[in-house]
């Protein structure tokens, strides 16, 4: 969105400077979300799906755990899908009602289970293993909870295989194709009355949006199969999990959601026939482009004939992008110590971290105005996973996360989302 592109970041960082959220001694690394952002495109999914569809936009708690994040989330209408006993907690404690919760992970335990289901909260079963334990699980206890099966279309990987959950030999769901598996699925559904939604997910980076559309269409088709082979219409909701990718080439938001939807449309017209609720798990998509990092520049060399600035931002903060760089690029903007942009003559230089290996890169022989010590680089895109989910390489502390709100008149509020980990002395140096 333009409305929150780099002149609007650029206004959030010098801000920062001026009230000292960003300091070259104490505060030399942050994060920060753009919570106008969030909210505008939270508006933007909702309104791309018809007002006649029974729609729950459940915001994929592993793309920014914050709770403070997921409350501002919940406060815009969104519902909640965690992977984890972590993440599910988080979700509760941001308030976030368990009818409008998603429980899914491949490695769900049975007390993971058994509190999802006491409370009520939506579970997506992963394997036919599971599905028995639910067996167990439910014989002794009622439950409001809806539950349904992953399924893995199996429609193949996008051009990033590690993020492609629909392969032949994904660790996720019950393979469709596999031999016997649909009529193993078919008498499932008719034993467990209880057994009303159908999930899947394709991926997400990477993966076009044909290729998602397509997996969808696959698991309403199953939906239509079932109903059909029951003589009833058991199967009352499907779950067709997030997966639009991120532009992170520069500041223009595509695909947009309504381009999602058309696909979906084109590929599964049943989705949208009103017969069925739906759930969405959207996560990357609601953040990344909200939120960006700062970081300052601590020295600056030449080696080799090339500079290098060496910024306090690396792999503890952008994990995916350093090691596996093609697959996650990242844009870098140059700034000066007050937080002005750069507009100096452009020089091919590598953007390191303060990672004790040589591969701690942001990005290799990048053309940027020439950076100095002290000047400050800003990392957008990365309001997902990048500063929420941190690596604890070299024991590097957890940087402050920031909530920033733009006023009609320019002025830029904070809301403090994560403090800073304190880096305190070991008590036994501390009594020497």
């Amino acid at each position: 969105m333009s409305a929150y592109g780099k002149d609007r970041r650029e206004r959030i960082l010098r801000a920062a400077v001026e009230q000292g959220l960003l300091e070259p001694e104490s505060a030399v690394l942050a994060g920060f979300i753009d919570l106008d952002g969030v909210n505008a495109t939270v508006t933007s999914l909702r309104s791309a799906f018809p007002d006649s569809l029974r729609v729950l936009h459940a915001f994929a708690a592993k793309a920014n755990c914050l709770v403070p994040v997921l409350q501002e989330l919940r406060l815009s209408g969104m519902g909640c899908e965690v992977a984890s006993a972590g993440e599910l907690a988080r979700a509760l404690d941001a308030g976030f009602e368990p009818a409008r919760m998603v429980f899914d992970s491949p490695a769900k335990t049975r007390a993971e289970l058994i509190q999802a289901v006491s409370l009520g909260i939506a579970v997506n079963a992963d394997s036919f293993q599971e599905l028995s334990r639910l067996d167990e699980i439910l014989a002794t206890r009622r439950s409001d909870s809806r539950i349904g099966v992953r399924i893995n279309p199996g429609v193949g990987a996008g051009s990033i295989t590690a993020m492609s959950t629909a392969t032949a030999t994904s660790k996720f769901g019950i393979p469709l194709e596999d031999e016997g598996n649909r009529q193993r699925l078919l008498q499932a559904y008719r034993d467990r009355p209880w057994l009303t939604w159908v999930h899947t997910h394709v991926g997400s980076q990477g993966c076009p949006l044909d290729l998602i559309a397509r997996g969808i269409a696959k698991a309403v088709a199953f939906a239509e199969e079932i109903n059909d082979h029951l003589g009833r219409r058991q199967v009352t909701g499907i779950d067709i999990g997030g997966g639009l990718p991120v532009n992170f080439g520069s500041d223009e938001t595509i695909p947009g959601f309504d381009t999602y939807v058309t696909h979906l449309c084109e590929r599964a017209p049943a989705l949208f026939s009103g017969e069925y609720e739906i759930v969405t798990e959207f996560g990357r998509s609601v953040l990344a482009k909200n939120g960006f990092t700062a970081a300052y520049v601590e020295y600056t060399k030449t080696v080799g004939g090339r500079p290098i600035a060496i910024t306090h931002a690396g792999a503890q903060v952008a994990t995916r992008t350093v090691f596996a760089p093609d697959a996650w690029p990242l844009r870098i903007e140059t700034h000066d110590p007050y937080g002005r942009a750069k507009h100096s003559p452009p020089v091919p230089q590598d953007i390191a971290g303060p990672c004790c290996f040589a591969g701690d890169l942001l990005a290799r022989n990048r053309t940027l105005p020439l950076l100095d010590a002290g000047d400050i680089v800003v990392v957008p895109d990365t309001g997902a996973y990048y500063f929420s989910t941190p690596f604890h390489y070299n024991s590097l502390p957890e940087p402050a996360v920031h909530g920033a709100r733009v006023d009609a008149d320019g002025q830029v509020t904070f809301q403090l989302l994560r403090p800073a980990q304190a880096v305190d002395p070991s008590p036994v140096l501390a009594v020497r």
